[in-house]
This record gives C-alpha cells, structure tokens and sequence, in this order.
C-alpha cells in the first residue's frame, strides 16, 4: 500500500461538479493499493499516519501528531501510485489490485483511520476527481506499508 500525505490547511474533492468531501485543517491522502495489500498493512498505516509528528508545536518544531491538532483526513482513492514508468511512454498498471480488492481495502484502511477518532472525508472510488487543496508548508510525504 503507498500513500502521498500533504499537509493542508484546507481540501476538497468534486465529481461532476459537485463537492463530495472536504476538510479544513488535517491530511490528503493519495491512496495506492497493490494486489499483495493486506488488512495489516491498512491498519499498519492508518496507526502511522494518525500518529506522524508533522504539525508545529509552540517553538515551530515538529512534534505534533494529527491526534494532537484535532486534524481531519480528505482519502482520495489512486490507483496512479502504481504506474511504472520504466518502459516506453505510457505507465503500466499491472501492480495495481484489481478495482474490486483495491476499494474492499481502501474503504477498510479509511475505517481504520475513522477508529482512531479521526474525521475522514473521502472522493468517489473510481470517479474522475478535481482534488483542490492548499498545501500547509508544503509538506509532503510518502509512505508505503512494505520496506
């Protein structure tokens, strides 16, 4: 599983013009999902994620977890995150899961996140996305569930 966390201070996903999630201060969250994903790996990174020191303290150090700031999450579905590029011009796939897997996961890693008291917003899994958001730093981050 492979996540691109952004800091925000704001986000929202639209689809067909019409706003479907959206947060104030907290996370985006690009969510990948391969075909060797497992329910530990969502558990393993939603216990990282909500626990990630990314947020000032007092003295503009990182030492604040999005438990800490009452941070809320906008997850956005992205089956993108496993294009590889390597060969030729156009991404391959392959390492993506199979649609019907890679939602089943994604809907349980976003109730993992939702388990640690988290507000979670969330796109349309599948949809074409407008994802805005204003990026707090920037602060950017990949993280993903196997080393």
């Amino acid at each position: 599983m492979k996540v691109v966390l952004q800091r925000s201070k704001e986000a929202s996903v639209t689809v067909s013009g019409k706003v479907v999630g959206e947060i104030s201060n907290g996370f985006v969250l690009l969510v990948g999902v391969t075909h060797e994903d497992t329910v530990e790996d969502c558990r393993y990174l939603a216990d990282k994620i909500v626990n990630l020191r990314v947020f000032e303290d007092e003295a503009g150090k990182m030492n604040h977890s999005l438990l800490d700031v009452n941070g809320e999450i906008l997850s956005v579905s992205q089956f993108t995150l496993y294009g590889d590029c390597r060969k030729g011009r156009r991404p391959n796939f392959m390492a993506a899961a199979k649609p019907d897997y890679a939602e089943e996961l994604y809907d349980y890693f976003n109730d993992c996140l939702r388990d640690h008291g988290i507000s979670v917003a969330t796109g349309s899994f599948g949809a074409m996305m407008d994802v805005a958001l204003i990026n707090d730093g920037p602060v950017t981050l990949i993280l993903e569930s196997k080393s």
